[in-house]
């Protein structure tokens, strides 16, 4: 993700604020961890970077509030895995590319003219099936330059 779209857990923090949601020490080392990320990351992954700071009860319960909230989106990835990251209204449109051997998942930015592309077919899909499409996603997989 671009740097320059990248949220500070300040702002974040305010935002959860502006929802009428209490920012708990729990809510705030998730945020902090998770605006120092680069791409989705497991409940497993957050609770790893946490360090122990948070049990695994109430990361869940995290996760699920902030979720709720529309600070962070969940999404499953090619292997069903349910992963967590900022919500795009605070980092702005990208994709990702997941590694399908460790599971190493990153944001990716298109080109203008790929996103451009993107949208076509989106919109493409939208008309052949009488869909209203509001907002797309492409998630590509791979290896990543550790398991080649």
């Amino acid at each position: 993700m671009d740097a320059q779209r990248r949220p500070t857990a300040n702002s974040v923090e305010e935002r959860l604020r502006a929802s009428g949601i209490r920012t708990t020490r729990a809510r705030r080392l998730v945020i902090e961890k998770l605006v120092g990320v680069n791409g989705p990351r497991t409940a497993e992954e957050i609770s790893k970077l946490l360090k122990t700071s948070v049990p695994l009860s109430s990361l869940y319960r995290t996760l699920s509030v902030l979720s709720s909230a529309g600070i962070l989106e969940r999404f499953h990835d090619g292997a069903g895995v349910a992963r967590y990251e900022l919500a795009e209204s605070l980092t702005g449109h990208h994709h990702h590319i997941t590694c399908v051997n460790c599971g190493t998942t990153q944001d990716i930015d298109f080109t203008v003219g790929a996103e451009q592309a993107v949208g076509r077919i989106a919109a493409d899909a939208g008309r052949r099936t009488g869909f209203d499409v509001t907002n797309h996603r492409l998630d590509l997989e791979g290896l990543c330059p550790s398991c080649r």
